[in-house]
């Protein structure tokens, strides 16, 4: 399995906002930190506003923060959203299966459960726990962002 870019970008933005609680960051110093390019996170962080992850400041010393606290977001159900319908094997979308073996496939059984025990450890792991060790995220950041703030 594989997250896709727009879900890594969505963590890593929340990850790095909770980081710098409770200052304002911009889009520019997570493109910075990150080496994220900002028009990708233009886009990702206008939608984790848009479904209340983030509280964006418009203005000049504008920005984002979170809006909800870093223990009550959950990885989760980040991924969740940022991923979709995870359908790892064609089974699982009745509206496009085409398998003869559907309902009688071990496979897909074993598949449904790994994909459950994924979610369910997700789940169990919230932005403030992926910002625990905050001081040696934050000195990775360092080069990234000497002379801001």
């Amino acid at each position: 399995m594989h997250l896709t870019q727009y879900s890594t970008f969505a963590l890593r933005t929340l990850q790095y906002v909770a980081l710098r609680d409770p200052e304002i960051v911009t889009v520019e110093e997570v493109s910075r930190a990150h080496r994220i390019s900002k028009a990708h996170l233009v886009k990702v962080s206008h939608e984790l506003g848009q479904r209340g992850y983030i509280q964006t400041i418009r203005g000049r010393n504008g920005g984002m923060r979170l809006a909800r606290p870093a223990d009550q977001i959950t990885v989760g159900e980040v991924v969740r959203w940022t991923e979709g319908p995870l359908e790892l094997v064609e089974c699982f979308n009745p509206e496009t299966n085409t398998c003869p073996l559907e309902g009688v496939c071990h496979l897909s059984r074993g598949i449904q459960r790994a994909l459950r025990a994924f979610l369910s450890v997700l789940d169990d792991m919230t932005i403030a726990d992926i910002t625990i060790n905050r001081g040696m995220l934050l000195d990775r950041f360092v080069p990234q962002h000497s002379g801001a703030q």
